[in-house]
């Protein structure tokens, strides 16, 4: 049977698509992109300050300051959004807020208060790491095998 005989859509469907695309809202695409940007980018330079604070006040190097720098990030992370004001911010600004060290703290601490009525063990222990789990499970695997991969390069004497 070939494929012309058959209407790509039933005419229900057909219409309804055209009522659909009638009624659709008009997204702001260039908008919403500078505010991605804008709020992300922000993030961006509070890590930056952070960082430099830490080398300018706690002698750290450029190379030691990213630790700490991305705990308080997180810290601050959890901090906001406890308070409410992290979903706002990222209604308001779309991707900008899915910087992923803030983002995955932003998941962390939501899922965390989210489950609070459920326990300390069962309710926020244990959908706190839902989310946490399989990324730190994966981002382990990820650095062992980088690892094993460039020992055994070294070994050949590619690198």
């Amino acid at each position: 049977m070939s494929m012309k005989s058959k209407p790509p859509f039933p005419p229900t469907s057909t219409s309804y698509k055209q009522t659909e695309q009638a009624h659709e809202t008009p997204r702001p695409i260039l908008l919403n992109c500078i505010k991605a940007f804008l709020i992300g980018g922000t993030i961006c330079v509070i890590g930056q300050c952070i960082s430099l604070f830490y080398i300018s006040f706690f002698d750290f190097t450029e190379e030691t300051a990213g630790n700490p720098t991305i705990a308080t990030l997180i810290f601050i992370t959890m901090l906001v959004t406890g308070f409410g004001m992290y979903d706002k911010l990222g209604q308001f600004s779309g991707a900008g807020t899915a910087v992923p060290v803030t983002g995955f703290g932003n998941a962390v601490i939501s899922s965390a208060i989210e489950h609070r009525t459920e326990g300390f063990i069962l309710g926020v222990g244990a959908n706190m790491f839902k989310l946490a789990g399989p990324v730190i499970v994966y981002g382990v695997f990820s650095a062992f095998l980088i690892a094993l991969i460039k020992t055994v390069l070294q070994l050949l004497g590619v690198i």
